[in-house]
């Protein structure tokens, strides 16, 4: 069944009222309380739902590790979190996971939905698909993208997955193969601003494309101190 919305909020108030709140505004929404449930029904459903909202704070589970677990059913699922907290170490870890956004309590509704409205315009222009095509591939040194696909076959010809977010970096950098791109030019792309932790985020993301070009030898993404990143094909 397709969701654009699923929402893991344990405040009764605050979930009732996000919940009608995005139905109101168009959005189809399935909601639940603990994270328990919204895991059993997750494993069991084939979903198609665009995007993930994750309270960090859930009664019966830690959002960061129920998060944790959807990625691992779903590696190409986009979430974000809800906090009462704007602690760095908090946001960092949600980063790490692959968090696309976060936002602390308390937030004015219009821009919770402006956030949502943002994020799957993006997305759902993007297959989620993994199998493979005879078509919409490009070769990076002795790799092959399968851009439209969302992986990577590696010059083992094993084939790994791709995040939504991981294959629009590597879209940036491989648009400009050997050439600097500047990291605030990536960050305003795809974040819509260049702050801090969005910063941290294209970090991340970067380092996991780093680590899957290790298995070549061919390809790597350099670091430009203070401006940007280099794709690197030998």
């Amino acid at each position: 069944m397709s969701y654009d919305i699923i929402i893991i909020e344990d405040e009764i108030d605050l979930g009732n009222v996000i919940s009608e709140y995005l139905k109101l505004r168009g959005f189809s929404v399935l909601w639940f309380k603990t994270a328990s449930e919204a895991l059993a029904y997750y494993s069991a459903n084939q979903l198609d739902n665009k995007l993930v909202i994750v309270d960090v704070q859930l009664p019966d589970m830690n959002g960061f590790d129920l998060a944790t677990e959807m990625v691992m059913i779903n590696s190409n699922q986009p979430f974000f979190f809800l906090t009462a907290h704007n602690e760095k170490q908090d946001r960092l870890r949600g980063l790490k996971i692959g968090a696309i956004d976060y936002i602390s309590k308390p937030f004015e509704i219009e821009e919770l939905v402006l956030r949502i409205g943002n994020i799957i315009n993006k997305f759902s222009s993007t297959p989620n698909v993994k199998s493979p095509s005879s078509s919409g591939f490009i070769n990076i040194g002795d790799i092959r993208y399968q851009k439209d696909q969302l992986f990577l076959r590696m010059p083992d010809s094993k084939e790994v997955s791709l995040t939504v977010r991981e294959s629009e970096v590597l879209d940036h950098l491989a648009g400009n193969i050997n050439q600097v791109v500047k990291k605030k030019d990536i960050l305003l792309a795809l974040w819509g601003n260049d702050d801090y932790f969005n910063g941290k985020s294209l970090e991340v993301f970067i380092s996991r494309l780093r680590r899957l070009f290790k298995a070549s030898e061919q390809v790597s993404i350099e670091n430009v101190y203070g401006l940007g990143y280099i794709l690197k094909v030998k």
